[in-house]
């Protein structure tokens, strides 16, 4: 995997991925930045979420759930030190479906958290503590 990332002023970073897509990344004003795109701390956390939603998505999908809708609500706290690395992260899935059973969910984001979603195993092996919950909602 390559990615490039250019500097276009300011704080501000344009990120290229090997795809070909692209993302602005700024600084937050009080570090000369002008608010023009995502923190890069807040990416991690976006990509966390992403790849655990992906990884609930297919395996529901896999286990033969009627999903009709995926949500993963992310909060997280940081370091006070610098570098102010994440310490914990809870991910809260909303999983929207047609008797989508409980016991399904759980054995999705537990596969996600400990076999599939890299992201997570990357961060926990960086002694970040991510927590789990979620909550199904049968669809109208």
């Amino acid at each position: 995997m390559q990615a490039t990332v250019q500097w276009v002023g300011g704080v501000a970073f344009e990120a290229t991925s090997e795809s070909g897509h692209k993302v602005l990344m700024d600084g937050a004003p009080a570090y000369g930045g002008e608010n023009r795109g995502a923190r890069p701390m807040e990416l991690i956390l976006l990509g966390l979420g992403g790849c655990a939603a992906f990884d609930i998505v297919t395996i529901l999908k896999k286990a033969r759930q009627d999903v009709t809708d995926v949500r993963c609500e992310l909060k997280a706290e940081r370091a006070d030190e610098i570098p102010a690395v994440f310490t914990k992260i809870h991910l809260h899935f909303i999983v929207t479906g047609r008797g989508v059973k409980d016991k399904q969910v759980e054995k999705a984001i537990h596969l996600s958290a400990d076999k599939y979603c890299s992201a997570s195993r990357m961060l926990t092996k960086g002694d970040v503590e991510i927590t789990h919950d979620f909550e199904v909602v049968e669809a109208v």
